[in-house]
């Protein structure tokens, strides 16, 4: 398709009425993406044609909180090595509030994978737990789904020539607009209708699993041979969920998967990445993690690997899983044979798992649990969220039931029987 001027206003609406759900006076915090070089505030025309959907739904106030990468390198290049652990003293406090009285918010993903490649892995892991420390409340209300909120994405000059590097610069930005207006289904007639029907098939699948009551997934593919236990009460969830005031929402656009909580005891086994992880400015390839007893015990990889031992070691719970989830091989963002840097696409083309906190939506009860009840229920808990990609074409899942009797789940990366749909 051809991203237009049509297009950004059937991606702002479906973002509004679908993604958010936004309410008339619901006030609404776009967390904007960081802006880099001379292109800056790049995501600033799909951000004003959302807050142009968000008043015709009633909002009385729309405000953006701007990020910007070239003075986050400044800060890497030129502040004392001890003040890394220094965070916003007003930024967690504001979101806070505006969570306590029910108010929505968005965030914009634009950002370069590779802004912090060169930078020291040491001050990168400094930032990210500082920021994870700072915003641990206003994480722990989103993972409680305490109101409508979404993840969507715009196009980076850096994050596009990333992407489609193998194209003329100039044409980058476009083909990446493109490539999220199609698997946004944008490219439908009628795009909120078509979203309709595929949020429906996603809730069809996870009622199917709900249904079976899974004691365990077992993986095996190449490099990867791995059993994670599920809770008792542990919920899939799909496409939507429904804040604590009743407002159903869509947390990601795009959205492929199927989802539910680890077991934070009750992982043993060897999984290797199929995808980069992009984090905190770096990518971490090539890895692979060794489980026993539900925690991280081992960990390699081809590039990153320091921030990723970093990473597993932010606090206790890093090390163990937190969310494992499902997408076929052949979601339309797999299809497309574009690695894209940024969780939000890459999890939607394979399956996954993530390190650190479970969303408490995810067991039954879980969102009136203290976190010592949720732990003892088999949830983790940790500053951290962090998605990695082990799904492929050659990945095999059984499902474990309740007598102990695998079934196969998916067969080279696809649902099989009634799982299918």
């Amino acid at each position: 398709m051809t991203f237009t001027a049509k297009s950004l206003e059937a991606y702002s609406d479906l973002v509004v009425r679908v993604g958010l759900n936004l309410r008339a006076g619901q006030r609404l915090i776009i967390i904007g993406p960081l802006a880099n070089g001379g292109a800056s505030l790049e995501a600033a025309p799909l951000i004003r044609r959302i807050a142009v959907s968000a008043y015709r739904a009633g909002a009385p106030l729309v405000e953006v909180l701007w990020g910007d990468e070239e003075l986050l390198l400044l800060r890497f290049q030129h502040a004392p090595h001890d003040s890394f652990g220094q965070f916003s003293e007003w930024l967690p406090r504001t979101l806070l509030e505006h969570v306590q009285h029910d108010h929505a918010v968005l965030s914009v993903y634009a950002n370069d994978p590779d802004h912090l490649k060169d930078q020291n892995p040491d001050l990168i892991t400094a930032v990210q737990q500082a920021t994870s420390r700072a915003v641990r409340e206003f994480r722990e209300q989103i993972s409680r789904n305490q109101i409508n909120w979404t993840v969507v994405a715009a196009p980076g000059e850096r994050w596009a020539g990333k992407v489609f590097a193998d194209a003329p610069p100039g044409q980058q930005v476009p083909l990446l607009w493109d490539a999220i207006g199609r698997l946004c289904r944008l490219d439908h007639d009628d795009p909120i209708a078509a979203w309709e029907g595929h949020l429906a098939e996603l809730a069809a699948r996870r009622d199917f699993l709900n249904a079976k009551r899974y004691t365990a997934l077992k993986y095996t593919g190449p490099g990867t041979i791995l059993t994670i236990g599920l809770p008792e009460g542990h919920a899939w969830v799909a496409g939507r969920s429904f804040s604590q005031s009743g407002i159903e929402f869509a947390p990601n656009l795009p959205t492929e998967e199927v989802f539910t909580i680890a077991h934070r005891e009750h992982g043993e086994g060897t999984v290797r990445s199929t995808k980069p992880l992009s984090y905190g400015g770096t990518l971490i390839e090539g890895f692979a993690l060794r489980f026993e007893k539900g925690r991280v015990v081992n960990s390699t990889a081809d590039r990153g690997a320091d921030v990723l031992r970093k990473l597993i070691d932010t606090d206790d719970g890093a090390g163990r899983l937190g969310e494992v989830a499902l997408v076929p091989h052949s979601s339309p963002i797999s299809q497309s044979g574009r690695l894209f840097y940024n969780t939000l696409f890459d999890e939607n083309a394979a399956s996954h798992v993530a390190l650190g906190s479970a969303y408490k939506f995810t067991l039954d009860g879980g969102e009136t649990m203290d976190d010592d009840t949720f732990s003892r229920a088999g949830g983790n808990r940790s500053a951290i969220h962090v998605d990695f990609m082990i799904g492929s074409g050659e990945l095999d899942v059984d499902g474990v039931l309740p007598t102990g009797t695998p079934e196969p789940l998916m067969r080279r990366g696809e649902w099989t029987g009634r799982a299918k749909g």
